[in-house]
């Protein structure tokens, strides 16, 4: 193992164990900055430069504010478990040990959330900037702390930020890390105190890449403009209950006691109650009417056609096709916190009860699936009580944020808890008729509320912008790009909205806008001893809204949905943007707590969650959303627990482990297949054909089955949908000659006109994901559907049916690997195109070269894939690259829990030299697990460096 870091601070001298590879690479390192420093600045960075952030992790500290001594243990790898005697000095040492890791990590996070990157980073985070002004995180966060928070959450986060201040004081940029450093070539920028706002700001960048279907609303509308709505339909399809089982299997929503019943009664009914949304009873097929109506059909039966009301006042025209493709901009570019901007976010969670485990104890395992980052998102601790009495609560270790006191995800001494991303809709878009200072609404002009910004800009002057917000808090997202001012007063519409007027503009409805009480649930959860009292903590989780899986070492295991999730008319199922004008598409309340789907205990002794459908429409009246995940990895998941406890098997720890290394390809098993029927009319493809022959449809990294699969899975989407797609949802440096815009037929080369895709390569579609799953499933018993079509390139022959383009797509994933991998097909494996490289989200992306060398890591090739259970996912209209991974990885073992495992994407420490910058990132990839030490012997045997902070 490497060893741990001990470094100089400033307070105490220390020494440093550094690998005598490293310290080539720093003393590489050091002469390149120092002539590049020396040339341009007439200075240069030191070894001591580098090394000056580096924390001290053993010897006595002085931390004024403690109440009495705190103990700070790490293990082989830098993770910190702190002991205390009071909640104050518990929290006020994890603020000092986090500053201490992750400072820069920390202060970067709250400029995005507060819109002031540009202080930082200079002009070219203006827009962003103006756009995280215009959501207004900051002010939310600063609204729940003064409004709505407990006086005990408000003084763990005062001892917080206490802590992380005691660390910066007296420290200049370079002596807290080597970006500020870095940063200091070309700005004077200071690193200013922590406060508690700074915390609870995180929550909202958080819940804004985990908001739910805000892309699907936008991407239904731009495909109006080259699709029409039976094709729309096929590319949304229903979700598959019949075969991939939603979360809740056991209860029902009673209409009588206007509850979620664990025994259920009768009279639940996918069409009643206050949502009214037939949407979710017959699945997103409700979507297709919404589309119809674009483009003048006529909607399908029920909520659907309400919905496609939206869509005839505006969604059809070119108009609003440019202006969403505008706000996508707007969002491409936007820095994601935890996601890739909302799309792909999935997650694994599930928990077998004891009668299925060896321990004869809940193991519960959970793998949240994220943007990788360096350093990772997640940061592992333990908060440790020295005995647990009302002065001092909390005994909890697991996995926190850098920059938020408490844990986020893990176990305490008597629960364990995980989460996955729910995908409740929590999110609309309204089109808004603007006219002069006001908008239209319910037939009056009503006026903007208003609000001046200042957008400090390092090397710049400062920019002045105008936030305007509906009556109800909606912020015109339009205001933020100039060419949604343009084509918002040049859009077409029907006679079914009002005149154009001054242009329609786009307002967003979200409920992390509103000040909640998030922060006060993970506070409780921390300390929560059982079911009732989680449950009662998960209440007050109110955004982002979460899949809550539980278990207790009393053998109890449990689920349960929380969260702020709207009502909306029968008009409405918030699957496109609404008419901001006709007060029938406002939200009408919120789902009540006691309404939301839960189980405990269930009959079948285990329960998954993998951004599946929640529950079967048939036995709930609410619309959740009309955008689930399609349920591959959920399913996957409980097959692999069948298998393993039928006949009375049982599931260990190291069980669950490979359940999430799972490799294994729901659409590889579906096509292949049919791929070995096809006759390739080519020896070089069908030699390529041959390796699918007596494939188990895993996609291990040596895998050169994957490899060829995966490409014709690629070529398979290009051909049949991608290529089809508006310009708006194709990636970047994709350029075809197509029919001209609202036309579908046949055209003359010389009347075709050259488009350019105008995504980010990692959102584009289509992205392969288990959605389009769906599609081509529904499509496989259709060999002669339009889609199947597509048109001679070069020598590459056309095709008029499924089987046509299957081998289209074999030759044309031959060839490209050939260019990618080379012709010997013995050297090819999946790893070499699926790679996953770790960047600096700042300087580590846009910063000079050897900033860039300085700061990043990788490549890694890995297995695994979209859709399935180790999903490192890539977009298949973008490429192979690894876009999401599993974050973090962890087993919760009840019965023993210092026999529980986990690990970490990086390390602990944010300090690109550290010796835990990414120690814990090739056992991760390898697909290991760490021991998790809990108790107070085993986190004292596993301890190898101590720091001791006094009052």
């Amino acid at each position: 193992m490497p060893p741990n870091t001990t470094a100089s601070t400033g307070q105490q001298p220390g020494k440093s164990g550094r690998r005598k590879g490293r310290k080539a690479r720093l003393f590489v390192l050091v002469l390149v900055l120092a002539l590049i420093g020396g040339v341009a600045y007439g200075s240069y960075w030191s070894i001591s430069t580098v090394r000056a952030s580096f924390p001290q992790t053993k010897g006595t500290l002085t931390l004024k504010g403690l109440s009495g001594p705190v103990e700070v243990k790490r293990d082989d790898y830098g993770i910190p478990q702190i002991y205390a005697s009071s909640d104050a000095d518990l929290f006020m040492a994890q603020g000092y040990v986090q500053a201490q890791d992750r400072f820069y990590e920390m202060d970067v996070r709250r400029h995005m959330a507060s819109g002031r990157l540009s202080e930082m980073f200079g002009k070219s985070q203006v827009d962003n900037d103006e756009f995280l002004r215009t959501l207004g995180w900051d002010r939310v966060a600063k609204q729940e702390y003064d409004t709505k928070l407990s006086a005990s959450t408000k003084k763990y986060l005062q001892a917080y930020a206490q802590g992380v201040n005691s660390y910066l004081q007296g420290k200049d940029g370079e002596d807290l890390s080597l970006e500020y450093a870095a940063l200091g070539f070309t700005n004077d920028y200071k690193p200013q105190a922590w406060t508690p706002v700074d915390s609870i700001s995180w929550l909202k960048a958080m819940a804004w890449d985990l908001r739910g279907n805000m892309q699907d609303e936008i991407d239904r509308a731009l495909l109006t403009s080259r699709l029409g709505p039976k094709q729309i339909a096929e590319l949304y399809p229903r979700y598959p209950y019949g075969r991939n089982k939603a979360i809740v299997q056991e209860g029902q929503y009673s209409e009588l006691t206007k509850a979620f019943e664990q025994g259920g009664t009768s009279g639940a009914s996918g069409t009643s109650g206050t949502s009214g949304t037939g949407g979710t009873s017959t699945g997103t097929a409700g979507t297709a009417g919404t589309a119809g109506t674009a483009s003048g059909g006529s909607g399908t039966p029920g909520t659907a056609s309400g919905t496609s009301g939206t869509a005839s006042g505006a969604s059809g025209t070119g108009g609003l096709d440019s202006q969403l493709g505008g706000l996508t901009d707007v969002l491409d570019d936007l820095p994601s916190a935890v996601g890739v901007n909302g799309d792909g976010i999935g997650s694994n969670s599930w928990v077998v009860g004891g009668r299925y485990t060896i321990t004869g104890k809940p193991l519960l395992a959970n793998d949240p699936h994220l943007s990788p980052s360096l350093p990772s998102v997640w940061y592992q601790m333990g908060l440790h009580c020295r005995s647990v009495s009302s002065t001092c609560q909390y005994d909890v270790s697991g996995y926190t944020f850098a920059g938020m006191p408490g844990v986020i995800i893990g176990h305490n001494q008597d629960i364990a808890w995980g989460m996955t991303n729910s995908g409740v809709d929590v999110t609309d878009l309204y089109l808004e008729k603007i006219t002069g200072d006001g908008y239209l609404y319910d037939g009056k002009v009503k006026p903007f509320k208003t609000r001046e910004e200042t957008i400090k800009v390092a090397g710049g002057e400062p920019r002045k912008i105008v936030v305007r917000q509906t009556e109800d808090g909606m912020p015109l997202l339009s205001d933020r790009d100039e060419e949604l001012v343009k084509v918002g007063k040049k859009a077409t519409v029907d006679t079914a909205a009002p005149d154009r007027g001054d242009g329609y503009g786009v307002a967003l409805r979200w409920t992390a806008l509103q000040p909640g009480t998030t922060m006060d649930a993970v506070f409780a959860m921390d300390r929560a001893k059982n079911w009732t009292d989680f449950r009662k903590a998960a209440a007050q989780f109110e955004v982002p809204s979460q899949n809550l899986i539980y278990a207790d070492n009393e053998n109890h295991i449990g689920y349960t949905l929380p969260g702020k999730i709207p009502m909306r008319t029968k008009k409405d199922d918030g699957s496109v943007p609404a008419p901001g004008w006709d007060p029938e598409y406002r939200w009408t309340g919120y789902i009540p707590q006691d309404a939301l789907p839960y189980e405990y205990d269930p009959e079948r002794g285990y329960i998954v969650t993998a951004n599946q459908a929640v529950i079967d429409p048939d036995k709930y009246p609410y619309t959740l959303t009309a955008d689930w995940g399609y349920g591959a990895r959920s399913q996957r998941i409980t097959d692999l627990i069948q298998s393993k406890i039928k006949d009375g098997g049982k599931i260990s720890t190291d069980d669950m482990r490979q359940m999430q290394l799972d490799n294994s390809s729901e659409i590889a098993r579906l096509l292949v297949p049919t791929l070995l029927k096809i006759d390739p009319g080519n020896k070089d493809v069908r030699e390529a054909q041959k390796l699918l022959e007596g494939w188990d449809y895993t996609q291990d990294a040596d895998s050169a089955a994957a490899a060829y699969f995966n490409a014709v899975w690629r070529n398979v989407l290009k051909l049949a949908f991608g290529n089809k797609l508006p310009k708006e949802l194709r990636p970047k440096g994709q350029c075809l000659w197509v029919e001209p815009v609202n036309t579908t037929g046949p055209a003359d080369e010389a009347e075709k006109v050259r488009e350019c895709g105008r995504r980010d390569p990692d959102r584009a579609q289509p992205d392969g994901g288990d959605r389009w799953f769906e599609v081509v499933r529904g499509l496989m018993n259709q060999p002669d559907s339009d889609w199947w079509q597509t048109p001679k390139v070069g020598t590459r022959p056309a095709a008029h049916n499924r089987d046509e383009l299957f081998k289209r797509a074999m030759i044309d994933a031959r060839w490209e690997l050939t260019a990618k991998l080379g012709k010997d097909i013995d050297s090819w494996s999946w790893g070499r195109l699926h790679r996953l490289f770790l960047k600096n989200q700042t300087l580590g992306t846009a910063g000079p070269g050897f900033v860039q060398y300085a700061l990043n890591r990788g490549p890694w090739e890995l297995g695994g894939g979209e859709a399935t259970v180790n999903a490192t996912g890539w977009n298949a209209a973008g490429g192979y690259g690894v876009v999401w991974v599993p974050s973090m990885r962890m087993v919760v073992n009840l019965g023993d829990l210092d026999k529980s495992k986990w690990i970490n994407l990086t390390g602990a420490s944010g300090h690109a030299y550290s010796a835990h910058y990414v120690d814990q990132t090739d056992k991760w990839a390898d697909g290991e697990l760490l021991p998790w030490s809990f108790s107070d012997q085993a986190v004292e045997k596993s301890t190898t460096d101590k720091l001791v902070l006094k009052p």
